[in-house]
């Protein structure tokens, strides 16, 4: 049931993020959950360390991690903007 939940919960996470970025019409469904789980997975390296809090990959799902794993989702897809276009949207 955990995998599930991550998947919805990525899922929604990658597509904000997305919005956010103004990448969503770039991307479907499945890059939306890789972009929402791997964003999860780099706040829980990078940002958690330094700004506190939990990743939705820890298990615990709530406001502060979701927040957490959308700020490491726009922080992903800002550097792939980077890297793929030489400038951040």
């Amino acid at each position: 049931m955990g995998i599930i939940v991550l998947l919805i919960v990525g899922g929604l996470i990658g597509w904000v993020a997305s919005m956010i970025m103004r990448t969503d019409a770039q991307q479907g469904i499945v890059l939306n959950i890789v972009v929402g789980i791997v964003g999860a997975l780099v706040a829980g390296f990078l940002l958690t360390p330094l700004i506190g809090g939990a990743p939705i990959t820890s298990g615990e799902i709530s406001i502060p991690s979701i927040l957490v794993s959308l700020l490491g989702a726009v922080v992903l897809l800002a550097v792939v903007n980077l890297v793929r276009r030489g400038s951040v949207r």
